[in-house]
Order: structure tokens, then C-alpha cells, then sequence
């Protein structure tokens, strides 16, 4: 199957993808009730679309285009809502976080999906242990080359997303000792990790050909990249954030990413090399394993420096860009995050000093996610 041509879109756009848990509020377990909730959410004229996930616990909400992080939490919220009003009627709760704290992988059941079904006959026990949720963050691109170039640039602020969107220090009942332990799953699939440094879509489509040659590939669903292509949007899709506790978290995070595009389209700050890539994934095992107290090595000149000096030093790079497409609030909301060295790992992790049932800390998180005040 030959490589999508890569549609035309408005530069700078965004769209935002949830995965969600769906929990019962007997003992805040993972609960399979995506059909029951598909059906419910079916009813209401939303934006945007409501979609089942690879098990049945899992249901997966996305905006339409937006235009900034204040109009991406417009459509976020009435979704949100919605799922809430639905799941009460259900009696379970939707809760946001990168991994459940406590569900045992092997009681998942994968949803009755084609592809689904197709993806676990190859995978095998991975499948299920995709029981993990992510934020995924579309932004448009002007060009088929530009998209190349805005993906090997955003790249270099793969540890930025990942320490700021961290929100899975559990795993069956463990503390994992990193802030983003969802990502150790991911890294588990053979298509995962970055996509080859090629800076024109005539060498990408030239990649892609070789790829589907030797079957192993059919379409770029079939790559699990940290950012990959979505030509049939006309954007990037940056995929390593977690699934934040709050929708006004996600929202912000959007934010930063158009403003980080802005800067990239304004000022051609840098051009990528296959050499930045020598740190990649160093730097990606820190922002997993600390979070905002990581260490970052600069791919230019390998100067190591604390990841949060570098997110600080960013967040001002690109203050007035952001100030021009309305993402200044979001940025001020990250950096604040980053000066107390506060994400949702942190939030998750002082919840169980305090309480010490996991099931309690969820049940806490799935108020969270309903916008009271916790």
C-alpha cells in the first residue's frame, strides 16, 4: 500500500486525543464498560468523537481542529462532562493517569474490534499490557517537508512533554520509581521509538516503501514512533505524554506544543541531524524515570544541565509566540508546575503517603478529572 499523499491543513492547528480508565467506585478497579459508554455518549452532539480502545476499560476522546489551547479545553470540556453524566449513570468513574495503579494486565479484555483482535493474535500478553493511557497531541504543518522538519525539531523536546505530562508511577500495586512508567510498555513493541532523520517527504515516502517491501509494515498505524507523521490530517502526532489527571493539564500541554511549532515556523532556530539523536534516548530514560528532576543533555553541544533549566530556558525562548496564539496561560501553568517541581506523579505520589490504599488515590483522581477541587 503506497504512502498517503499528506494533506493540506492550517498551520498551527491542534487536536487532542484522552485515553481514559474506566473504573467501578466499588474498589476504583479497572471496570469493561467502553460499550455501555459508547452507547450513552452516543447522545450527546459533541465535538470532536468518542471511540472504544484496545481493552474494554479503556475509551478514547478527541477534540476537533482547534486553533488554541483555550478552544482546545472548550471542546475538551463539554466531553467531559458528558463522560461523567454517563459513567454516574453506569455507577463507575472515568479517571485520567498514564497507567491504572493497580489493575492486573491479565483480567483485561480486549475489545471487540477487528484490529484489535488482529494486533493480539501478533503481540500476544503486550497487547493487554496496552492497558496504558496517553495523551496525543496533532499539530498541523504547512507542508509535507516542513512536517519533517517541525517532528526531528520537536524531537529535541521529547523530554519536555514526558516529565511535564507524567502521571504513571504505578504499576500492579508497585511504585516503579520512575514518574512515567506507561512508557516502558510502548518501548516494548518492535515498530516504537523515533522515526528515521529524513528531512524531505520524498525520502520519508523512499523509507516507507522499503519498509512495506519487506511486509513487515502496512500502514503508518503500524508505527509506534514517539512523533510520527499523520499525512492524512496534515500533521504531526506527538505521543508520549501520559493521559494528564485534569483536562486543564491536557489543555496546556497543547498549548505548549503550538508555541514550540510557532517558534520552529518564525525563526528556524535550529536544523535537526541524525547526530541529535545520539542523546534521544538517554534523555527520553530520564524524563521517564525523574521527571522534572531529570537531567538533559543539549543534543548541539552535550551540555548536561537539570531538565528543569532547560524547560525554564524554553518557556522564555518562546513566551512571545505563545502570547500570539493564546498560550500564555498554558505556558505560565507548566512553569509554575516546574518551579515547585510539581507534575501528576508527584500529586499520585504524595495521595498514597497520605492515604496508603491505591484504591482511595484513584477514587480522588476520578474527582479530579470531574474538576472538583482535591
Amino acid at each position: 500500500m503506497p504512502l498517503e499523499a499528506f494533506q493540506q491543513s492550517e498551520p498551527l492547528t491542534l487536536g487532542v486525543e484522552l485515553e481514559l480508565q474506566l473504573v467501578n467506585t466499588h474498589d476504583y478497579d479497572l471496570a469493561p464498560y467502553a460499550t455501555d459508554m459508547l452507547r450513552l455518549m452516543d447522545k450527546h452532539a459533541l465535538p470532536g468523537s468518542v471511540v472504544p480502545e484496545m481493552t474494554s476499560s479503556m475509551i478514547e476522546i478527541s477534540t476537533g481542529i482547534c486553533h488554541s489551547a483555550a478552544e482546545v479545553l472548550g471542546q475538551l470540556t463539554p466531553i467531559r462532562d458528558a463522560l461523567v453524566k454517563s459513567a454516574d449513570k453506569l455507577n463507575i468513574a472515568v479517571v485520567g493517569g498514564g497507567t491504572h495503579p493497580f489493575q492486573q494486565w491479565h483480567q483485561q479484555r480486549i475489545y471487540d474490534k477487528a484490529r484489535f483482535h488482529e494486533l493480539s493474535a501478533l503481540y500476544g500478553y503486550l497487547t493487554k499490557q496496552f492497558t496504558i493511557f496517553g495523551q496525543h497531541i496533532h499539530i498541523g504543518c504547512p507542508d509535507a517537508d516542513a512536517a519533517l522538519l517541525m517532528l526531528h525539531r520537536m524531537s529535541r523536546y521529547i523530554p519536555h512533554f514526558i516529565a511535564l505530562s507524567a502521571s504513571s508511577p504505578y504499576v500492579q500495586g508497585q511504585d516503579t520509581a520512575f514518574d512515567s512508567a506507561r512508557l516502558n510498555s510502548v518501548f516494548a513493541f518492535p515498530l516504537s521509538g523515533r522515526a528515521p532523520c529524513v528531512l524531505t517527504w520524498k525520502e520519508f515516502e523512499a523509507y516507507f516503501d522499503k519498509m512495506t517491501a519487506t511486509g513487515v509494515v502496512k500502514s503508518m498505524k503500524d508505527f509506534y514512533w514517539d512523533i510520527r507523521p499523520k499525512p492524512e490530517f496534515g500533521t504531526i502526532e506527538i505521543r508520549v505524554c501520559d493521559t494528564p489527571l485534569t483536562i486543564e493539564r491536557a489543555a496546556a500541554l497543547a498549548g505548549y506544543v503550538q508555541a514550540l511549532a510557532a517558534w520552529f515556523i518564525d525563526t528556524q532556530p535550529f536544523t535537526p541531524c541524525e547526530d541529535d539523536y545520539l542523546v534521544y534516548t538517554y534523555n527520553r530514560f530520564q524524563a521517564c524515570r525523574f521527571g522534572l528532576d531529570a537531567v538533559y543533555v543539549e543534543p548541539g553541544t552535550g551540555q548536561h544541565m537539570p531538565l528543569s533549566e532547560h524547560i525554564l530556558q524554553t518557556i522564555e525562548q518562546i513566551t512571545q509566540h505563545a502570547a500570539r496564539h493564546g498560550a500564555a496561560p498554558a505556558l505560565q501553568m507548566l512553569r509554575n508546575d516546574v518551579l515547585t517541581s510539581h507534575n501528576d506523579a508527584r500529586w499520585l505520589r504524595e495521595r498514597q503517603a497520605k492515604e496508603q490504599l491505591l484504591g482511595e488515590v484513584t477514587r480522588q483522581a476520578s474527582r479530579r478529572f470531574r474538576g472538583e477541587a482535591i
